[in-house]
């Protein structure tokens, strides 16, 4: 028989929920154990357990509101988390500045230099 046992009351020594009371819930391995309890349920090196010489009755991989009532102690109602909506960024929209109608500038054609008149046209003329 195993040291840490499914039922045994534990205390945390180590981490972030040293000082509080825990239930082992199930046996991973030689190495680890799922606590529940007063401390959050996660896999625990027995190594920062001290195991007390209290025992509960829990099955195996019991719930947290098992163990919170084995135990004797209150389990806070968890409110699911929504995720708010996340303000969107208004993409910004490229202006493009107004293109100015010109009119296309005619360049002033230089006026045709006339022929030289032969001596004909000029008899014509006359």
């Amino acid at each position: 028989m195993s040291l840490y046992e499914i039922g045994r009351v534990c205390i945390k020594i180590a981490g972030r929920d040293a000082g509080k009371k825990c239930v082992v819930v199930s046996k991973v391995d030689d190495i680890f154990v799922l606590v529940d309890g007063e401390t959050r349920r996660r896999k625990v090196n027995v190594k920062h357990l001290e195991p007390s010489a209290e025992m509960v009755d829990i099955k195996e991989n019991a719930d947290t509101a098992a163990v919170a009532k084995a135990l004797g102690i209150e389990v806070k109602e968890k409110k699911s988390k929504t995720p708010a909506k996340r303000p969107t960024k208004p993409r910004k929209v490229k202006v493009k500045a107004p293109v100015k109608k010109t009119k296309p500038v005619k360049e002033k054609k230089a006026p045709k230099a006339k022929a030289p008149e032969t001596k004909l046209e000029k008899a014509v003329e006359e």
